[in-house]
C-alpha cells in the first residue's frame, strides 16, 4: 500500500514523558513532508495549544484538537462541534471527590474549577494555560469538550460509569490518559474528524498511518489504513485492538522510527 498522509496524537505518542519532540523525531518528520506525505495532528488538546507544536514543527497543515471537536487550517475553524449546554450545566454541577477537578474548553479559553498544583508542574511552552471560572455561576454552558483529571486512575473510573449510565448514547467519554476523562459530544471523535478531512485532500482512509496511544484514539487508530499503537498505551487499548502492531514507546522515538521504514 502507498501511504500519502499520516496523522499523530501528541502527548504519549509525538511527544515524550516531558511533553517535548525529540530532534530526531522533528527531523525525521520533515523527510516525511518533503516526500510530499501529508501529517496531520489529532489531539485532545485545545487547538490554541496544539497549534505551538505545530509551528514547533513547521507544518503547515490541517490540525485536529479537544478530540475532534475542532478543526482548523491555518487559523481558520474549518469545523466546530459543541457539547449540549443543558448537558455540560448538568455535568458541571455533578458531586465528585476533592481530588477530582472538574475543567471544560470554552472557546478560546480553558476553565478549571480549582487550581491543581500538581499540573502546573507539566512543561507547556505554549504559555497556554487554564483560568479559574464558578462552574455554578456561568452565563453559557456551551463547551467543546468537559475533562476530569485526577492524579488517580480507578478514582476516575466510576465517575465515567455515572455519567455513561445518566447520558445514555448521548456522549462520547473516553480516557485520554489515565488521569484524564473526556467528554465530547456524540459522534465527536478524532476518526470522524479524520474522514472529514482526508475528504478535504482527497485521500482515502486506507491510505493513512495513524499512531496513538490513549483510549480517546480508538476511532483513529481502526479509520487508518495502518493504525499503530505506541508501546507505552494503555493495556485496555492493546486489547481492545488486537491485531494492531505494537511500536516502540514515545520515549524511545517510536513514531519517527516506524516514519522511517515506512517512508525513507
Amino acid at each position: 500500500m502507498e501511504y500519502k498522509a499520516v496523522i499523530s496524537d501528541l502527548d504519549g505518542t509525538l511527544l515524550n514523558k516531558d511533553h517535548q519532540i525529540s530532534d530526531y523525531t522533528k527531523e525525521t518528520i520533515q523527510k516525511v513532508v518533503e516526500k510530499g506525505i501529508k501529517f496531520f495532528i489529532a489531539t485532545g488538546r485545545h487547538h490554541m495549544d496544539a497549534s505551538y507544536i505545530k509551528k514547533e514543527l513547521e507544518l503547515d497543515t490541517t490540525l485536529i484538537s479537544a478530540n475532534g471537536s475542532r478543526v482548523h487550517q491555518a487559523e481558520e475553524e474549518i469545523f466546530a462541534c459543541d457539547l449540549e449546554e443543558e448537558i455540560v450545566e448538568k455535568i458541571l454541577r455533578m458531586d465528585v471527590e476533592e481530588d477530582i477537578y472538574k475543567n471544560i474548553y470554552q472557546g478560546n479559553k480553558w476553565l478549571a474549577e480549582r487550581e491543581m498544583e500538581w499540573v502546573k508542574e507539566f512543561n507547556n511552552d505554549s504559555g497556554f494555560f487554564y483560568e479559574l471560572a464558578d462552574f455554578k455561576g456561568l452565563k453559557e454552558y456551551h463547551a467543546a469538550k468537559i475533562f476530569f483529571i485526577c492524579e488517580e486512575h480507578e478514582r476516575l473510573v466510576p465517575v465515567k460509569e455515572k455519567i455513561e449510565e445518566k447520558f445514555k448514547g448521548e456522549l462520547n467519554i473516553a480516557f485520554s490518559l489515565p488521569q484524564c476523562l473526556e467528554i465530547m459530544a456524540k459522534g465527536v471523535s478524532k476518526g470522524d474528524a479524520l474522514k472529514k478531512v482526508l475528504k478535504k485532500y482527497d485521500i482515502y482512509p486506507e491510505e493513512v498511518v495513524a499512531f496513538g496511544d490513549g483510549f480517546n484514539d480508538l476511532e483513529m487508530l481502526t479509520v487508518a489504513g495502518k493504525g499503530l499503537v505506541m508501546g507505552n498505551a494503555h493495556d485496555k487499548l492493546k486489547e481492545a485492538l488486537p491485531d494492531h502492531e505494537i511500536i516502540k514507546t514515545n520515549d524511545e522515538d517510536g513514531v519517527a522510527k516506524c516514519l522511517e521504514k515506512i517512508f525513507l
